[in-house]
């Protein structure tokens, strides 16, 4: 598990074997921590918000000068999957054929 910080907000990444699942702009209020293991269908994160403070050196302002998520304009979320590092279409992986 990691925990990021860039254009795309507080980002948690989950690594397993050959996968990169990766979830942006996510709340900085960590339900998990780095090392953690998480199993399938446990809650990670939350969405958001679009402010956050106390992020250092956090380049991303709104027009009015509030630091925000990332390059964001509102509370949304980001969410890929790598595998070989390669990003694929994640409906490959979450919908039942």
């Amino acid at each position: 598990m990691l925990i990021l910080i860039g254009a795309n907000g507080f980002t948690l990444k989950v690594e397993n074997k050959d996968f990169i699942i990766s979830y942006s702009h996510v709340s900085p209020d960590f339900i998990v921590n780095i090392g953690d293991y998480v199993q399938k269908g446990q809650i990670i994160g939350n969405i958001g918000p679009k402010y956050v403070s106390d992020v250092s050196n956090n380049p991303y302002k709104d027009s009015s000068g509030k630091f925000t998520n990332g390059a964001t304009t509102g509370a949304h979320l980001h969410f890929a999957i790598k595998k070989d590092g390669q990003y694929v279409n994640p409906l490959n992986y979450l919908c039942e054929k």
